[in-house]
């Protein structure tokens, strides 16, 4: 797939410029920023368009706000931004309206302002052409460098390219690159850890991934389905029965590969390690067991193309992290030489970072819903308007 790039996109001097980007950062206590790689990953996009003269406008959701929430507005990442991209910026109270074209006009080439959080207006989501009519008299060109959200028909992603001549940013171009050689002939052994709460979010890629991967190696909530498929006890864990009949139209396939062990909280709420068909009645599944990991890293170590997406236990709680740790510290071991590594998913990436190794691994994708439905070998969205050709 050949995507329409930024870097066709000629005299740029002057034109006023609209960047779809990723700004949904987690905030602290405090309000702050807590933790800033999104803004890191846009960050070459935006320095491409400031060399070449652009007036910039950056545009970004933040959170899931019910209206003009104080919390969500984009305060905080415009203190931040500030500090990352080295140069000033300044943070608009609107995303639309006459005062909002009047500030991106006035812009000298090279600067930049940073919209306000653009899920306050309930058009953004329903992909209201109204509301894309209003984002796009902000600007002459407009940018998409938001993998993350390009699974979403929303205003500022699909609506607004109608409107505007529209091109792929850097991060944009690097994230369809990177995945799209997973859909094509990647190296083999190819070998796909998936983790997470629910497998009905994830059934498509499993199934895309039975075919084209060499294993898929699960673990997290999604196998508890997989074990009341075997007809083996889940403790107090709850199971949605249409999961567990997913699960069986799934778990003959021999690539396939299901923890042999799990740590489980008893009911003295202390951890334990139990077979996979010795669960208790009271206790509560949280990781996986030593001997998987240790089958696991095994099959890892073989891999030279590995995807890992999904925590493999309740890993915020230290005692139930030894497993997702573990074996995310394996992955980053093997990427960059042995194997082509990636990883992608919000919770994914929390976790690579506890290991203290993200930056071994080849690639690390912006994306989880997004990267789950590219690699499903969906066109996404956000992408499709994007696409010079197939």
């Amino acid at each position: 797939m050949k995507l329409r790039s930024i870097r066709q996109a000629k005299g740029l001097r002057g034109k006023r410029v609209l960047v779809r980007v990723d700004f949904n950062l987690p905030l602290g206590p405090n309000g702050s920023v807590a933790d800033d790689w999104r803004i890191r990953r846009v960050a070459p996009t935006v320095d491409y368009l400031v060399k070449r003269g652009a007036r910039v406008a950056l545009l970004s959701h933040l959170g899931r706000p019910k209206g003009a929430e104080r919390a969500l507005r984009m305060d905080a990442v415009s203190d931040r931004l500030d500090y990352i991209i080295k140069r000033p910026v300044r943070k608009l109270n609107d995303c639309v309206g006459p005062s909002v074209e009047g500030a991106v006009q006035a812009l000298g080439p090279g600067e930049i302002v940073l919209l306000e959080n653009v899920r306050f207006h309930p058009g953004e989501e329903k992909n209201d052409p109204k509301f894309a009519r209003e984002l796009a008299r902000v600007a002459d060109i407009y940018i998409n460098d938001a993998f993350a959200v390009s699974h979403r028909a929303a205003a500022s992603v699909v609506g607004v390219t109608k409107y505007l001549p529209s091109y792929a940013g850097l991060l944009m171009e690097e994230e369809v690159k990177a995945l799209s050689k997973l859909l094509g002939k990647p190296k083999r052994p190819f070998v796909v850890l998936i983790g997470g709460a629910k497998i009905e979010t994830k059934i498509g890629v499993i199934k895309n991934f039975l075919r084209k991967a060499d294993s898929v190696l699960l673990g997290g909530a999604l196998v508890l389905p997989f074990i009341k498929a075997l007809h083996h006890r889940v403790g107090s864990s709850k199971v949605d029965p249409k999961e567990i009949r997913i699960a069986a139209g799934l778990i003959r396939n021999k690539k396939i590969e299901l923890p042999v062990d799990l740590v489980v909280e008893t009911m003295r709420r202390t951890p334990a390690v139990r077979w996979i068909d010795k669960v208790g009645v009271g206790e509560t599944i949280y990781d996986i067991g030593p001997e998987t990991i240790r089958r696991y890293a095994e099959i890892l170590r073989r891999a030279e193309t590995i995807v890992w997406n999904g925590p493999l236990g309740k890993f915020e709680e230290k005692r139930y992290s030894h497993g997702t740790i573990a074996l995310g510290r394996f992955v980053a071991t093997r990427s960059k030489g042995p194997a082509f590594g990636v990883v992608g998913g919000g919770e994914t990436i929390q976790a690579l970072k506890l290991t203290k190794m993200e930056e071994y691994v080849d690639f690390i994708s912006t994306g989880g819903g997004a990267m789950l439905e590219f690699l499903e070998g969906k066109m996404l969205p956000g992408i499709k308007p994007l696409v010079d050709r197939l």
